[in-house]
């Protein structure tokens, strides 16, 4: 990672010929640099129209300017942005013409590490810009937009000012190595340790949540072979994704295709039909659909109406719940009329469906919704949804918390319990990056596109 101290410049919009193209500039040539439009640094945060001349006099483009003086701006630092017509090769000469006036090209996420660096974000905050970027349902920007603008820095830094009061409390004996802490100061201890431990875990229980919106909801459809699963599938997504044969298994692998359901983002899983006599190739088209069962955030089993209801493996019968599982009588529209449908094992709901003619779709696609909704993890009235890192961090502030709660028996050194208090602190400042490990940073960052 360079230095601070140069002016670095990137594309901020993505590669390609498109209406326009944003290119971002940050550090101390910045103000310089504006005048290239208009002949004069503008003033703060007004869009200046003119031409932009290369070093050699030649008109390159007629751009728009903005420039934005530290420490207002997005990395805290005199920035300014230019943006011209979407042709890629005049992006990539303003580009190079900046880098000639002594500009840097931007590595991997710079401009946000800058922001973080400079106190406009913390490193919570940071995340939420990539999380923002790559959101791929409502829900996922909601929790974005949350967390951008503070929310589970919010709750952390409840739980940290909880954490201080009592390390000062316990710290105050320590200065007075002849006093131990009374039953009654250990009470009151006990209960703020016992506080903080509950909202660590509330954090901690938005993890699968978080995991959910950035990677979307597993949603594995089973079901006998030619119950309907592909056709299922292919009326789900609009389009014929899956080959469709009315001989049984025709599915051997499994297929993923993503859907937007209502607000949420699916992985939508379409597997190899399941039964008891299969040949050598459909037993490994079996196999990866037991894999796929054993992970799976939401089933969708597929059951032909018209049949009697199929005997399920253990291992799968073991995973439905009525929380994540939706029973599809697919192919009503072939009952005889006024013929009853099979019945279903007691406790999961069953939806009539015709994947051929997309009758009870809408009840279908209602009821993924309502269990997709039932994973959200309110904290309050804000989305919180916790990435790895954050996970990983919050475990191990609770695993000091719980040592701190065994070092509150009588007669425990009070060293001690301030040590693990402190484990905590650290932990829950590594989330939001009060604790600066580099490689960590270079690591996070890095994994941002450039140009943010």
């Amino acid at each position: 990672m360079g230095s601070l101290s140069d002016t670095i410049a990137a594309l901020g919009t993505p590669v390609g010929t498109a209406a326009l193209a944003v290119i971002r500039v940050s550090g101390p040539a910045s103000a310089e640099l504006s005048a290239i439009v208009g002949g004069a640094t503008p003033p703060p945060r007004v869009a200046t129209h003119g031409d932009y001349r290369a070093r050699d006099g030649r008109l390159v483009d007629d751009v728009v300017a903005t420039f934005f003086k530290g420490p207002q701006s997005y990395t805290g630092e005199d920035s300014l942005e230019i943006s011209s017509h979407g042709n890629p090769l005049i992006a990539q000469t303003i580009l190079e013409d900046l880098y000639a006036r002594g500009c840097r090209p931007a590595e991997p996420g710079e401009f946000t590490r800058r922001a973080f660096l400079n106190g406009r974000l913390d490193l919570s905050q940071a995340e939420a810009v990539m999380d923002l970027i790559h959101a791929r349902s409502e829900r996922a920007l909601a929790a974005a937009n949350q967390q951008l603008r503070g929310s589970l820095g919010r709750h952390l830094a409840t739980l940290t000012e909880a954490v201080l009061v009592v390390l000062a409390r316990v710290e105050a004996y320590i200065d007075f190595p002849d006093e131990d802490l009374p039953p009654e100061d250990r009470v009151v201890v006990a209960q703020a340790l016992a506080d903080v431990l509950r909202g660590t875990d509330r954090l901690l229980a938005t993890h699968r949540y978080g995991d959910l919106l950035r990677g979307g909801i597993k949603t594995v459809i089973l079901g006998e072979p030619n119950a309907g699963k592909s056709s299922l599938l292919n009326r789900l997504v609009g389009h014929e994704r899956a080959l469709v044969s009315a001989e049984p298994g025709t599915t051997r692998d499994y297929l993923e295709e993503p859907l937007l359901v209502g607000p949420h983002a699916l992985r939508l899983i379409d597997t190899a039909g399941l039964r008891t006599d299969p040949e050598a190739i459909e037993q490994m088209g079996i196999t990866k659909t037991l894999e796929r069962a054993a992970d799976a955030d939401l089933i969708l089993w597929v059951v032909d109406a018209n049949r009697p209801v199929p005997p399920l493996l253990p291992e799968i019968a073991d995973r439905m719940s009525a929380a994540n599982t939706v029973v599809v009588l697919n192919k009503v529209d072939l009952l005889a009329q006024g013929a009853l449908p099979c019945t279903i094992p007691v406790g999961l709901e069953a939806l009539r469906v015709s994947a051929l003619t997309g009758v009870g779709l809408e009840a279908l696609i209602e009821g993924i919704i309502c269990r997709a909704d039932a994973f959200q993890v309110l904290q309050g009235e804000e989305i919180i949804a916790i990435n790895a890192r954050h996970a990983d961090a919050l475990r191990r502030a609770r695993e000091c918390l719980r040592s701190a709660q065994d070092k509150l028996a009588p007669g425990a050194a009070s060293e001690l319990l301030a040590s693990d208090l402190r484990g905590v602190l650290d932990a829950l400042g590594e989330i939001g990056g009060k604790i600066d490990h580099e490689r960590m940073l270079d690591h996070l960052f890095a994994t941002f596109c450039i140009g943010k």
